[in-house]
């Protein structure tokens, strides 16, 4: 009997043996597939955003709204990281163009001042998050990120940053916009004629259904208010509208549409405000994502043979990408767009006032009314203040 209970109590200690190594394999599978799905999947958003908070917090304080609820710095940032968190919370989606900038000084000076200009004014409430979406190459991502740790050091809400590879994003872009580029590019290798330049036409195609509403924003804006009422302005689009954006302030599409106005003498076609038809400013635009999909006019506007027939029936050749082709369909559906006021997207550039337009040149540029943005367009000098 003895030997039993002796033989008993080894085998008891095998099988807790066996018991303990089968739970440290299930961890360890878990383990791996965590790592594999919040380490590479969400790369981008969780990781990024991470990043950047334990920088900032490594050498200065931690986000000043964290402090002021309740030293709150790692649950501000991992909160909004979680799945459980996000369904809580609500987001504010920005998106900007930033590629090529580690080439470029003058680049990287007008991105400083536009974040740190958002960063002064900007409001959020409780429970929400502006998501900051950047379409980089890798090299401008890392520039990116370093810069952005300074200037999101002092925001007082709650953010998620967000790169996107430009080479994936052009790649699926591609397909969708390759026959609208030799309407509205300026030629190979040209800065416009790249498809990813043509983004916010087709970005309810590419980008996950779950993004709803998005701004789209240049880098050489400066900011004078809250960045928060700019997508309450999403709430005031009338039924069709699928689009906000804020019209042309030279006379650019006067002297595009030179064909079709002078076979077509009263037209309002690139004619100055409040009558006339000059064109938009894709400076700034709202994108309402849900809207474009769910429109089967723009759907069609989209089409190769759609694209050539409105271009032939306008006489229509440009250069500067989305912003022409907006335009163009424009003059044919003005009910896809929901007209922002001028102080929205205040353009500051000239050039035409001195290149054969002088005489008109007021009547396109003159903006009645506050200055939300400013829009430092073809280098133009932004005021102080």
């Amino acid at each position: 009997m003895g030997v039993l209970r002796a033989a008993a109590r080894i085998m008891g200690r095998i099988s807790t043996f066996r018991s303990y190594q089968f739970v440290l394999l299930v961890a360890a599978a878990l383990a791996v597939v965590a790592f594999y799905y919040f380490g590479s999947e969400k790369q981008n958003f969780s990781s990024t955003t991470k990043r950047i908070r334990q920088t900032q917090a490594s050498h200065t304080s931690t986000n000043r709204n964290d402090e002021q609820r309740g030293k709150d710095a790692d649950a501000g940032g991992e909160a909004a990281e979680s799945g459980a968190s996000l369904a809580a919370h609500q987001h504010y989606h920005a998106l900007m163009m930033f590629t090529k900038v580690d080439k470029s000084r003058s680049l990287q000076d007008k991105f400083r001042v536009a974040m740190l200009s958002m960063v002064k004014h900007a409001l959020f409430q409780d429970g929400e998050v502006l998501v900051l979406h950047f379409v980089s190459d890798q090299a401008s991502r890392d520039l990116g990120e370093r810069m952005l740790q300074e200037c999101l050091v002092d925001a007082t809400f709650k953010y998620e940053v967000q790169f996107h590879d430009v080479l994936l994003l052009t790649q699926k872009l591609f397909p969708i916009v390759e026959a609208m580029q030799k309407y509205f590019s300026a030629g190979s290798g040209a800065y416009y004629s790249d498809a990813i330049f043509f983004l916010s036409v087709a970005m309810h195609h590419i980008m996950p259904d779950s993004l709803m509403r998005i701004v789209q924003l240049d880098l050489d804006l400066k900011y004078r208010t809250n960045i928060r009422e700019l997508f309450l302005e999403f709430d005031r689009f009338p039924p069709g509208a699928v689009i906000g954006i804020v019209r042309e302030m030279q006379p650019v599409y006067r002297h595009t549409f030179w064909q079709y106005r002078k076979e077509n003498p009263r037209t309002r076609v690139g004619e100055p405000p409040p009558e006339g038809l000059p064109g938009f400013n894709s400076g700034v635009m709202l994108l309402d994502l849900k809207e474009m999909r769910t429109s089967v006019l723009y759907n069609q506007l989209l089409k190769p043979d759609n694209v050539a027939a409105l271009a032939d029936q306008y006489r229509f050749r440009g250069h500067l990408g989305d912003q022409d082709f907006f335009t163009m369909i424009g003059m044919e559906h003005p009910e896809l767009f929901y007209p922002l006021a001028c102080g929205w997207n205040r353009q500051l550039c000239t050039w035409w006032r001195e290149h054969g337009y002088g005489d008109v040149f007021q009547l396109y540029y003159r903006c009645q009314g506050p200055v939300f943005i400013y829009h430092g367009n073809c280098n133009s000098p932004i005021p102080e203040g």
